[in-house]
């Protein structure tokens, strides 16, 4: 297919290889930028996973972050499986979530059940309900009796649960498959390792060909640069044009990954809501596992954060004691996953977010997911891509919007 079009896309996680899919199979010539050697080894394959659908924001009480994500988990699945020409269903979980209310929850565990109830609500009457990893139109939340709570967890912290039709998927497996996929287009032109340091228009107008400056001192023209970075993406913006207004945080976190030497049944659960953390079992043999306070390396208001290089990591086999102990002082079951581990690794990514403060505060703004999306100035376009589970769907309108 011969090329109509050439367009830069800043950054090779989730959202920019979507973008660069989704373009490529509209005839356009896509050059894709990333200072790491390869696409997807950042936070789009170092995380638990979850496709949102809204449930985790019970600190939101107006609903719109999970009205704001809920249309993009519906459609995660079709998405993905389009994009990368096969099947998610090796990879989802096998059943759904179950929400622990910490004691020191910035929700009080009654009205995390009427939140849980509300979302429920806004899922079943969503069009595409049936197109979730599992079908949700009929989607519901149950709250745990006190049996099944004391079959969970023997901990005070804990003061209630639920199940709630939230699943998620192996990301590890993901962004393999779009590794290969992007390799195998034919229209799209990597280049790795390169650190994309400015966007400029070429002419006086914005609505006309862009430039792109590159570490490597080449500056090449563009007719659209889209920005789907997540670290340092401000700083482009500020080249551009776009003054970072409003309150963001950059954080650095770590989680823990980890296989067993034989398959354990356990639930995927996550304590909520505030700075806790969650079990994901993909398959019975990997897991995830986090402990938000002892994973954070850093929370920055800075548009540009400090690059990985420099930041003081702690040992891994340190921060995996840790997060293990932790987790399971609060879910002894927690031991039947340690007392099997084959291997296990640290891993982490950037995650972007349009608010401040701590998660320990029911008035942080992080609480609230509704505010992120595309700004555009000309033939130029920063995403916010909000969450993992929001990428496939933004991207696919925002490649319609860009080719009418």
């Amino acid at each position: 297919m011969k090329a109509t079009r050439h367009i830069a896309v800043l950054g090779a996680g989730i959202m920019g290889c979507s973008v660069a899919l989704y373009l490529a199979r509209k005839g356009i010539a896509v050059t894709l930028f990333d200072e790491a050697p390869e696409p997807f080894t950042g936070a789009s394959r170092w995380n638990e996973g979850k496709i949102h659908l809204g449930y985790i924001y019970s600190a939101d009480s107006s609903l719109h972050s999970a009205q704001h994500v809920l249309s993009g988990g519906l459609l995660f699945k079709p998405l993905a499986e389009d994009l990368l020409a096969t099947s998610l269903d090796p990879v989802i979980t096998a059943q759904d979530d179950i929400y622990l209310c910490h004691r020191d929850s910035v929700v009080a565990a009654d009205d995390m059940a009427q939140y849980l109830d509300r979302v429920s609500e806004l899922v079943r009457a969503h069009p595409d309900a049936h197109h979730y990893l599992t079908d949700v139109s009929g989607a519901t939340s149950h709250r745990l009796s006190a049996a099944e709570l004391a079959a969970n967890s023997d901990s005070k912290e804990i003061v209630a649960g639920f199940h709630v039709p939230e699943r998620s998927v192996e990301t590890t497996w993901i962004a393999n498959r779009f590794q290969a996929a992007v390799a195998a287009e034919p229209l799209i032109h990597l280049r790795m390792g390169e650190r994309v340091l400015a966007a400029h228009p070429a002419g006086e107008s914005v609505h006309g060909p862009w430039t792109v400056a590159t570490n490597t001192g080449d500056t090449e023209t563009y007719s659209h640069v889209v920005n789907a970075l997540w670290h340092g993406r401000m700083v482009i913006d500020q080249s551009a044009g776009i003054t970072p207004c409003g309150i963001w945080s950059n954080r650095y976190r770590q989680s823990i990954f980890l296989r067993t030497k034989r398959a354990i049944q356990t639930p995927c659960a996550i304590i909520a809501t505030g700075p806790f953390g969650d079990i994901k079992n993909y398959n019975g043999r990997d897991f995830y596992l986090s402990w938000y306070p002892a994973g954070l390396r850093v929370d920055s208001s800075a548009v540009e954060p400090p690059p990985v290089h420099t930041l003081d990591l702690p040992d891994p086999a340190l921060l995996t004691s840790t997060v293990l102990d932790t987790l399971q002082s609060l879910l002894p079951w927690v031991g039947d996953i340690r007392a099997e581990i084959e291997s296990s690794r640290v891993e982490g990514g950037w995650v972007f977010a349009a608010g401040r403060g701590e998660l320990s505060d029911p008035a942080a703004s992080l609480h609230k997911r509704s505010d992120y999306g595309v700004t555009r100035s000309g033939n130029y376009l920063s995403i916010d891509t909000g969450k993992y589970a929001t990428a496939p769907w933004t991207a696919r309108n925002l490649v319609q919007a860009l080719c009418g």
